[in-house]
């Protein structure tokens, strides 16, 4: 591709940058489609009044108007986005006057590539002296005309794109005014005259940050009286901006923090709640069960335990009864024994006493576990009745 045509469309691009209503021009809606099919995500300055595809969204609310936006099902993830991003600006009272953003194809830029001659500087400069004169009778027209003839013949002018930015600020046409000042601080980035120029162009078109932000740069390089006069009228709508995002920022981040502490709750009553569950099915498990022991011995005691237990009574225990419990067993001292308690919930326990249970012949075999057999042995002791 040309290199003057590739160096309009870089300039081209870098006018959309910093002023995004350029591409609300009708005769540019072919390529905000097409930007849209990549992906891209065009700001609300980029569309036209009756084009407007993004919702902006006032942030002067109450608690309870947050609540309610809250509960508002949601169903585009793109619109929590914009809502986060998105500064409604329509609901800050700002001070000074705007203009209509000037919409003419771009001017005619230099071509970088061309080596530039000593003849092609004093051509330059003769042209800048001949617009001088053109712009001291007034004759704006002209005096572009010259300028553009001395971009031509010295593209690597920083100051003879600034020198054009500043007609065109006077021709109130600042959408220009930008490219210009741009493509002056792209050769310069400490081009005094190109920041203070893009400042007042951008205080045209009410972007009274961007605005700020580049008076601020060129009064740190070359100050002087006309870029604190602008400064005087963009800094306070600067700052109300600056608070109204922060107010944004501010009423979000609550509202994300009830959100979170809200689910932190939710998840704390649902983990009790199974908690509450699964303990009051244990409970009814354990009481469904068999046999009136503790801990669910089934079917009661066989009648009489073997001899030949240590502690235990040779033939059995007195006073048994044939299948089941002895009948002068006093329960209340077995529920009332806490080491009887605790075994009666270890699972080792409760096998070797429901084996028993099951063949009395059995408990020879677990007179050898030292968990078992004092357990038999003192439940034994309380069958054992009175003597």
């Amino acid at each position: 591709m040309d290199a003057a045509k590739l160096n309009q469309l870089k300039h081209f691009i870098e006018q959309c940058k910093s002023n995004p209503s350029t591409l609300s021009d009708p005769s540019l809606s072919f390529f905000r489609d097409y930007l849209e099919s990549l992906g891209a995500k065009l700001p609300p300055a980029a569309y036209g009044h009756g084009d407007q595809k993004s919702k902006s969204y006032a942030v002067d609310e109450s608690d309870e108007d947050m609540d309610d936006i809250e509960n508002e099902p949601r169903t585009d993830p793109s619109v929590d986005e914009g809502y986060e991003s998105d500064v409604n600006e329509s609901d800050i009272e700002l001070e000074g006057e705007t203009v209509e953003p000037d919409n003419d194809p771009p001017q005619k830029m230099g071509d970088p590539s061309i080596e530039v001659t000593e003849e092609n500087r004093d051509a330059s400069q003769a042209a800048k002296a001949q617009a001088m004169e053109a712009l001291s009778e007034g004759k704006f027209e002209e005096a572009i005309e010259h300028l553009t003839e001395a971009i031509s013949l010295n593209p690597t002018s920083a100051i003879m794109y600034a020198t054009r930015a500043s007609v065109y600020i006077k021709m109130k046409k600042p959408n220009a005014a930008i490219r210009d000042a741009t493509a002056a601080l792209e050769i310069n980035p400490d081009s005094a005259k190109g920041y203070k120029s893009r400042g007042i162009a951008r205080s045209m078109l009410g972007q009274w940050e961007e605005a700020a932000k580049d008076l601020h740069l060129a009064s740190k390089l070359d100050y002087d009286e006309e870029i604190g006069v602008v400064l005087k009228k963009v800094e306070p709508n600067a700052h109300r901006i600056e608070e109204h995002r922060r107010k944004y920022e501010r009423l979000r981040k609550e509202r994300d923090d009830r959100k979170i502490e809200r689910e932190r709750q939710r998840r704390r009553a649902q983990a009790h709640a199974a908690y509450e569950k699964a303990k009051k099915q244990e409970e009814s498990s354990s009481s469904s069960k068999p046999g009136g022991m503790p801990g669910g011995f089934p079917g009661g005691m066989p009648g009489g335990m073997p001899g030949g237990f240590p502690g235990g009574f040779p033939g059995g225990m007195p006073g048994a009864m044939p299948g089941g419990m002895p009948g002068n067993v006093d329960f209340s001292k077995i529920l009332n024994d806490p080491e009887l308690m605790a075994a009666f919930k270890d699972p080792d326990v409760m096998a070797a006493l429901q084996d028993v249970m099951k063949n009395p012949a059995n408990l020879a075999k677990h007179q050898a576990n030292p968990k078992v057999a004092p357990i038999i042995g003192k439940m034994m002791s309380k069958f054992a009745g009175p003597k």
